[in-house]
C-alpha cells in the first residue's frame, strides 16, 4: 500500500486536546479537504434520508465526505458487481469523497452474532454474515475513497466481561491485518485509505492496547468504536477517549462512531476527537422534531439565548438527557422542539429565528405542525433540511470558537438548558 495521501494539518490545539485543522488530500484525486472538528454527510444507500440531490444542494457548506454503510449496500452486491464502476458513480455521488462504514449509526444494531471469522450487518432483507473475504469483495465493488476495517464492536454493553472485551480487541486486530493483506494485493483498491478500528469496551487497558497496536499498522486514520450514546456515561467516555488519543499519532484523524448529540460532541472534541457521523439530525427528524439550540458566539447573543430559553420553558418539553439509555434512538433531547405539540398549531414564526435554511425562510411552525399531524411526507423533507443546516451550522460555530478562544462561551450557550436541568 502506497503512503497515505490523506494528511491532517492542525492549525491549533487548544488546552492540549481540542484540535482545529484541515484534513487534506481526500479522494482519489486528493483535491478534497474537510475541516476538523467536522462531521460527515449521513446517508442511506448514498442518499440523505427525505432529501433528493436537488433539495440537498439548497444547503450550503455541506461536508465533502459522504458516509455510506455496508448494512445498506451488502444486499445489493451483485447489482454493483455487474455495474463495475463503483458505488459513487452508481449513486450519482460525483465530486464527493465516499467513506464506507460497517453499520448504520442511526439504526440499532442487534448483538450476539459475531464469531471469530464473521461479523453481521442487517439490511432490509435481514442479517448478512460477512467474512473478511466477503467484506473485502464488497469494498472492491463499492470502491470507496476510504473505509474502516472489519471489527468486532460488540462490547459496548455495560456488563461485558473482561475476557469478551479482550477477545474483541484480538479479533479486531486480526481482522485489520487480514484486510490490509487483501487490500495491498488489490488493484481495485489502489489509492483507497483504510481506517483502523479501536475497540476495548469500557476497560482502559484494553482500549490502550487496541490503540497502540492499531497505530503500528499502515492506517490513514482511526475509528473509535463502542463509545456510542447509550453505551456509557459521558465522564467515562471522556476518560477513555483522552487516554486513547494520547496513544494515537497527531497527524492522523480520529473518527468517533455513534455520538451525535451537541453536548456530547463538545465533550468529545475536548477529549481529542476530530470527526463525527451526522446521524443526529435524521433521528430528530424521525421524531417529528426540529433542532433548536443556540450556538451563536457573536458579541451579543444574549437575546437569542433568552428567546430560546423562553421557547423551551413555554413548550414544557420533556427534557430527556440520560446518557446510559439503550433506547436513545427514540428519546427526545433538550436540543429540539416537538412540532406535533398542539401549541404550534397557531405559531406563525420560523422554526428558528434568524436561521437561513429554505424551511425557516419559507414556512412557519404552524405549517410544519399541520404536515406532521396529517402525516404528509413533506414534513420530513422540510425538517431534514432545517435539522441538517442547523447541525452543520453548529460545527461551523465549534470551529470558529476554537479559532477565537471562545470554546467556553460556546459551551455555555449550548449547555445552558442542561445547567437548569442538572441544578
Amino acid at each position: 500500500m502506497a503512503g497515505s495521501r490523506m494528511k491532517l494539518e492542525l492549525s491549533r490545539v487548544v488546552q492540549g486536546k481540542s484540535r482545529l485543522g484541515v484534513l487534506k488530500g481526500l479522494g482519489r484525486t486528493g483535491k478534497h479537504s474537510l475541516e476538523v472538528p467536522g462531521c460527515l454527510l449521513y446517508t442511506h444507500f448514498g442518499t440523505v434520508p427525505h432529501l433528493t440531490q436537488d433539495t440537498l444542494h439548497t444547503l450550503s457548506n455541506l461536508p465533502s465526505v459522504t458516509q455510506v454503510t455496508l448494512s445498506h449496500i451488502a444486499e445489493h452486491q451483485e447489482v454493483l458487481e455487474e455495474f463495475k464502476d463503483g458505488f459513487w458513480k452508481f449513486a450519482g455521488l460525483h465530486d464527493t469523497v465516499v467513506y464506507c462504514s460497517l453499520h448504520d449509526p442511526g439504526a440499532p444494531c442487534p448483538t450476539g452474532y459475531t464469531t471469530n471469522k464473521t461479523v453481521s450487518v442487517w439490511g432490509s432483507g435481514g442479517r448478512i454474515e460477512l467474512t473478511v473475504d466477503r467484506f473485502m469483495a464488497l469494498q472492491k465493488t463499492v470502491k470507496p475513497d476510504w473505509y474502516h476495517s472489519m471489527a468486532d464492536g460488540e462490547t459496548w454493553q455495560n456488563n461485558t466481561s473482561r475476557k469478551r472485551v479482550r477477545k474483541s480487541v484480538d479479533r479486531t486486530l486480526a481482522h485489520l491485518d487480514e484486510c490490509l493483506l487483501v487490500h495491498q494485493k488489490s488493484q481495485e483498491l489502489e489509492g483507497v485509505e483504510v481506517f483502523g478500528v479501536v475497540e476495548g469496551g469500557d476497560i482502559l487497558e484494553e482500549r490502550l492496547r487496541s490503540a497502540k497496536e492499531t497505530a503500528k499498522r499502515p492506517v490513514a486514520g482511526f475509528c473509535l468504536d463502542g463509545l456510542q450514546t447509550g453505551a456509557m456515561d459521558q465522564n467515562l467516555r471522556t476518560q477513555l477517549i483522552t487516554a486513547v488519543t494520547k496513544e494515537l499519532p497527531e497527524d492522523k484523524p480520529r473518527l468517533l462512531q455513534g455520538v451525535g448529540r451537541p453536548d456530547l460532541v463538545l465533550a468529545c472534541v475536548e477529549a481529542g476527537v476530530d470527526l463525527f457521523e451526522s446521524f443526529f439530525p435524521f433521528q430528530v427528524t424521525e421524531r417529528g422534531c426540529a433542532l433548536c439550540f443556540c450556538f451563536d458566539i457573536s458579541p451579543d447573543p444574549e437575546r437569542a439565548v433568552l428567546e430560546l430559553d423562553e421557547e423551551r420553558d413555554a413548550a414544557g418539553e420533556t427534557k430527556q438527557n440520560g446518557d446510559v439509555n439503550l433506547d436513545h434512538q427514540t428519546q427526545m433531547t433538550s436540543f429540539e422542539i416537538n412540532l406535533k405539540d398542539k401549541r404550534y398549531k397557531d405559531d406563525f414564526g420560523p422554526l428558528v429565528e434568524g436561521c437561513g435554511c429554505y424551511c425557516c425562510k419559507n414556512h412557519q411552525r404552524a405549517y410544519l405542525h399541520h404536515l406532521l399531524v396529517t402525516n404528509e411526507l413533506l414534513a420530513g423533507v422540510l425538517l431534514m433540511i432545517h435539522n441538517t443546516a442547523h447541525y452543520h451550522g453548529f460545527f461551523g460555530a465549534l470551529r470558529e470558537a476554537l479559532a477565537s478562544d471562545k470554546l467556553d462561551l460556546l459551551k455555555r450557550r449550548v449547555l445552558r438548558e442542561r445547567k437548569d436541568l442538572d441544578g
